[in-house]
């Protein structure tokens, strides 16, 4: 009879999940984001033209013809040499076509982020500068005021000797 013991061992996770815990804990470099876009739109283009070749193989005579298909879609070129006439096909060329504009914007989306990263660093580099530059006044500033203020010091002691010396005594009658 069983004790009702679980005897599963927990399993190594899987690479897949490991990538992806990866991914989600840090951001992603515009050279990951770069290979996953590419990766992405060479699935979709060899996948595209199996599938084309697959569903609508009287109009594409081979794989090869498929994938010449996807390449001009998926990069919005568009020759018409080959196009898709049955209903099948034109689904598949509406699933290439939203893949390459969204592939479109995602490599625009990564250039603009770099140029934005680099000019919000050099900003930060000239407020960092100019603060720099603020200190370093108020430091000048500061040790001006010292001086001045051991000055104003030294007058007031030598004052304060001068008439200390010179000033007759209170407590006793004048003659």
């Amino acid at each position: 009879m069983s004790t009702g013991k679980s005897t599963h061992k927990p399993t190594r996770p899987r690479l897949i999940e490991r990538r992806m815990s990866n991914l989600l804990r840090k951001p992603p470099s515009v050279r990951l984001a770069a290979g996953v876009i590419v990766t992405a739109t060479a699935v979709v283009v060899v996948g595209a033209g199996i599938l084309i070749r697959v569903l609508d193989h009287t109009e594409y005579g081979s794989i090869w013809v498929g994938m010449w298909w996807a390449i001009q879609t998926v990069t919005t070129v568009g020759y018409g040499d080959v196009t898709p006439h049955k209903t099948v096909g034109r689904i598949v060329a509406a699933f290439v076509m939203l893949e390459g504009i969204a592939f479109l914007a995602v490599v625009t989306a990564a250039i603009t982020s770099t140029f934005v990263a680099r000019a919000a660093l050099e900003h930060d580099q000239e407020e960092a500068a100019e603060a720099e530059s603020a200190e370093a006044r108020l430091d000048a500033h500061f040790d001006e005021l010292n001086v001045r203020l051991d000055r104003v010091e030294a007058t007031l002691t030598r004052l304060s000797e001068t008439s200390a010396q010179g000033a007759p005594d209170r407590g006793s009658p004048s003659p």
